[in-house]
């Protein structure tokens, strides 16, 4: 049996400062919408550095401390393996700014749920970055449908 697939790492993250949280409006015709940041990893990166890097690319913040705290991850229909990595924190140091990618703010965690969100998962997906008892969350294909786990 082979076990090599093609895979790609991307990493979320989710940047809190008390009761709020730091969101993006994305700036992309694939995913517009308010949504937690994030980035690809470079090849050669480790995970950690790669949000590190991201973080700053995107609101000019430096964070530190980033807590891996779940994942994220599908297949395409060719065998294509998509794995987000979810970070957290909440030590971060610098003056927000917002980038190419989009506008960046704190918003209230209560207030999320009234936003254009890019997904409509994202609600299930805030639960994988805030329960401790959830550490996946698993798209798969039923027929034409798209389902999830929360695992």
């Amino acid at each position: 049996m082979n076990r090599l697939e093609s895979v790609e790492f991307v990493n979320m993250y989710m940047i809190k400062n008390g009761n709020k949280v730091l969101v993006q409006d994305l700036v992309s015709p694939d995913w517009p919408g308010i949504t937690f940041l994030g980035g690809h990893v470079e090849c050669g990166e480790s995970f950690t550095d790669a949000v590190i890097r991201e973080v700053k690319e995107e609101t000019g913040l430096t964070i530190s401390k980033p807590q891996l705290c779940g994942i994220k991850n599908w297949y395409d229909d060719k065998d294509f393996h998509y794995v987000v990595l979810l970070y957290k924190t909440n030590h971060y140091s610098g003056e927000l700014q917002s980038s190419d990618e989009g506008k960046v703010w704190w918003e209230n965690f209560k207030n999320l749920s009234h936003l254009k969100l890019a997904t409509s998962d994202m609600s299930d997906m805030l639960r994988v970055f805030l329960e401790d008892d959830l550490s996946e969350f698993f798209y798969y294909k039923d027929g034409d449908d798209w389902l999830y786990d929360l695992k």
